[in-house]
């Protein structure tokens, strides 16, 4: 096994993971884990193994400069502040930032305080990614969310007299939640608010998750899919109006505001996760550590320790079919000649055909050689991506 999937050159894009949380959200399948706080010390000694390492290896070689990163979990907002301090200096001991760096972290709204938001600015974070969900607190305590209204609202309240940049999560299609309550008390409250950044994602039901057996036993009801599709399509346009841009399927964004971190993945830029199942990727190849707590942390190893990880070198279609999809997600689409230089005839011509097909049928536009999806496109991404790809 591999120690160092970056043999070369060193990502400009960091991502942290902290996975714990005090009550897990309904829907969440991320890499976090309830009521593990005195797992949280070792867990941090861990992280900073695995920072050491990665860069230990680079004998006398400096990195790039950084240029994004980003705290996710779980809930980053719960880091002890002295270990937080400690990984950061653990970080800026091997790396350097570039001018004008974004470093982002997510927060429960639950958690923001005056203290710990001067805190965040003291060690470096510019940028807030705030889990609001919905402004409906019935609706919050059906998804297991440990916020109030009360909550987001102080919360943003606090977070714009200290950051400039504050990005917040919405979410669609969650039960309870009607038409009134989401245009009329959500969406009209959020546009309002200092902030430069929304993000607007779909509920997805995972298997094994509570509110799949919740649904399962009939105690939730989930809107039905066209009112979701409405409400998805009347947002972007409510959202536009507004000042926020939509810029990919689930972001918004204000003028310069863009998430520079998000973007990098998707115009597939190296990157490196720390952390527990956290993902890098240096170009070609994909990997991915060990999601088992016990693995992660190697009670008494040294600064040597070897993070378990899988990873997966892809195939030259793999990449082109990677370009295709994130291509897609964002409003500047994908080179179409990029991807047909690499097929034979025969897949060339069903390529073009399923192309025209999607045109006339409204789910994309084309530019000589640039495609992109359309407002009803981007509703249906997975399924286009599927027929686009079908003759490779």
């Amino acid at each position: 096994m591999m120690t160092k999937p970056f043999e070369k050159t060193f990502p400009t894009s960091i991502y942290v993971h902290w996975p714990f949380c005090v009550t897990r959200c309904s829907y969440c399948d991320f890499v976090a884990l309830e009521q593990h706080e005195p797992f949280q010390h070792e867990y941090h000694k861990a992280l900073c193994q695995e920072v050491e390492t990665f860069y230990g290896g680079a004998q006398g070689e400096r990195p790039s400069p950084v240029q994004t990163i980003y705290f996710g979990g779980g809930t980053p907002s719960r880091y002890p502040e002295p270990m937080l301090e400690e990984l950061f200096s653990t970080l800026f001991s091997h790396i350097s930032l570039c001018d004008t760096p974004e470093i982002t972290i997510e927060a429960n709204p639950a958690d923001i305080t005056r203290e710990k938001l001067a805190f965040w600015k003291y060690v470096g974070i510019n940028r807030l990614s705030i889990g609001v969900q919905c402004l409906d607190d019935s609706v919050l305590q059906k998804l297991n969310r440990r916020q109030s209204v009360h909550d987001v609202l102080k919360a943003i309240d606090l977070a714009s007299a200290v950051f400039d940049n504050i990005s917040v999560d919405l979410m669609l299609g969650l039960p309870g939640l009607d038409d009134a309550s989401w245009f009329n008390n959500t969406l009209a409250t959020v546009v309002r608010w200092p902030i430069t950044h929304i993000s607007l994602y779909f509920l997805t039901i995972y298997e094994k998750t509570p509110i799949y057996f919740q649904l399962e036993r009939k105690e939730l009801v989930l809107p039905n899919e066209d009112s979701v599709v409405d409400w998805y399509e009347r947002s972007v346009d409510y959202l536009d109006t507004h000042g926020f841009k939509q810029y990919e399927i689930s972001n918004f964004a204000k003028q310069g505001y863009y998430s520079r971190h998000n973007k990098a993945y998707w115009d597939r830029k190296p990157y490196k996760g720390f952390g527990l199942g956290a993902s890098s990727f240096d170009g070609v190849m994909r990997s991915t550590n060990t999601a088992l707590l016990a693995d992660y942390i190697k009670k008494g190893l040294p600064y040597s320790i070897v993070i378990p990880y899988t990873f997966e070198i892809l195939t030259e279609k793999q990449i082109l079919l990677e370009e295709l999809m994130l291509g897609l997600r964002q409003s500047g689409g994908f080179d179409l000649q990029r991807v047909i230089y690499f097929l034979k005839s025969d897949e060339k011509e069903k390529l073009v055909h399923t192309i025209l097909s999607l045109e006339v049928a409204g789910f994309i536009q084309r530019d000589n050689n640039r495609i992109w999806l359309t407002r009803k496109g981007m509703i249906l991404e997975n399924e286009i991506v599927s027929l686009l790809s079908e003759p490779w």
